[in-house]
């Protein structure tokens, strides 16, 4: 590891921690449990049980989006994964923040509000300007130590996630120390057989900047849905018709058509595409069509088709290494979840090194019932996990390396 770890941190300390707890919120303000609960609360749980006071910062939404709650909830959801009660006070640094943070006793776990309500989290800035903020200043002196465990975050130059390493002695969490580790490690492993990468998703820019940054490690790219679509275009077929109420396509193909020509040109050998898709057809039902039978642009399409699914699973049960970002469909939508779960399965059958992240990709695997077990890891990062791909920085990472 190139920063410090809870394993070295002393027991016994007023631990600082920003977990990212951001989560789903239903229409009527019910805030949704997720994995990313039950994976911070290892971190929480250990240094609650070994004895540290231990206050969580985390945020939800962002100000003037529907999802923009309070914590509370928050708290309550992260109590039932540590299996501890988790306090809650609803300030961030105020008088009443500080009051509940010096009451708190050893082994105590207290979640501070929202720090997004806190003017000085946001925009970014450099950690410097952050380690100067009047929250940073009024929270630090009350820890000896501060632990970032939101590697889902590590992109943003928030005060909470890089300036605390500036005045505190830093360290990361669980999470952070997993996450890093597994992600980067299409950068920092060698591996003597085929490394594959299944590539999805909705956003062109992402996939075109995975696939150029990892030109010389990945032997294979398999390709699949808005993204799929785009490369398919390119390569001369008549697909890309925005679906009703999901405009993802258009402005992607404008900004991004010569681009995609020129990866298609480049590295067309190591590229996969889909053979056939998938659509919803007058009846409501899952219907799918050869890429070479498409005349025109007459419908969208939500999945690739079973024919592609077993072209892709004997390329990823031949790998040494398989990286997954993105879905190839709307897996949400069971009638279009074969083309992400059959990818899935076939990586879970293989004793490969595997990682599955990229958004909410990582949220098939429980949805259909697979296992986590069968993966090398499933990541809950989806920019973060973008930039470790692709060897750009992260901010709050960069600040727990130079406080070691």
């Amino acid at each position: 590891m190139t920063f410090k770890t809870i394993d070295d941190l002393d027991p016994g300390q007023r631990v600082l921690v920003r977990l990212d707890l951001n989560s789903p919120v239903s229409d009527d303000g019910t805030v949704q449990d997720n994995r990313r609960f039950d994976r911070h609360a290892e971190t929480v749980r250990e240094l609650a049980e070994r004895g540290d006071r231990v206050v969580c910062m985390a945020h939800q939404g962002r100000p003037g989006d529907d999802d923009f709650v309070s914590l509370r909830q928050h708290a309550d959801i992260l109590a039932e994964h540590v299996g501890r009660d988790v306090h809650f006070v609803p300030d961030t640094y105020g008088p009443e923040a500080v009051e509940a943070i010096e009451s708190l006793g050893d082994g105590e776990i207290l979640l501070l509000e929202n720090v997004r309500m806190c003017e000085d989290e946001l925009p970014e800035a450099d950690p410097e300007a952050k380690g100067d903020t009047e929250f940073v200043r009024t929270l630090a002196p009350e820890f000896d130590a501060y632990v970032n465990d939101a590697y889902s975050a590590a992109h943003r130059e928030h005060a909470s996630l890089v300036g605390f390493p500036l005045v505190l002695p830093s360290y990361a969490g669980r999470v952070m120390e997993t996450e890093y580790e597994a992600n980067t490690a299409i950068a920092s492993r060698t591996f003597d057989g085929q490394v594959t990468m299944v590539v999805g998703g909705t956003k062109a820019t992402d996939v075109i900047s995975v696939m150029e940054a990892l030109d010389e490690t990945v032997d294979r790219f398999l390709l699949g849905g808005i993204a799929g679509e785009l490369f398919l275009r390119a390569a001369g077929y008549p697909v890309g018709e925005d679906v009703e109420g999901m405009d993802l396509f258009d402005d992607q193909w404008e900004a991004n058509a010569d681009t995609i020509r020129e990866v298609l040109d480049e590295r067309g050998d190591a590229i996969t595409l889909a053979t056939d898709l998938a659509y919803e057809d007058e009846d409501g039902e899952r219907a799918e069509i050869d890429v070479e039978e498409i005349e025109e642009k007459t419908q969208g399409f939500l999945d690739v088709g079973t024919e592609t699914v077993e072209t892709y699973a004997p390329i990823i049960r031949d790998s040494e290494a398989v990286f997954v970002k993105g879905a190839l469909g709307l897996f949400e939508d069971e009638r279009f979840s074969k083309g992400t779960v059959g990818v899935l399965e076939a990586i879970a059958e293989t004793d490969c090194f595997s990682v599955v992240g990229g958004g909410d990709t990582s949220r098939a695997i429980e949805m259909y019932g697979l296992s986590e077990e069968d993966f090398s890891h499933v990541s809950i990062a989806g920019g973060a996990y973008i930039r470790a791909l692709t060897g750009e920085p992260l901010p709050a990472v960069e600040v727990l390396e130079a406080a070691y």
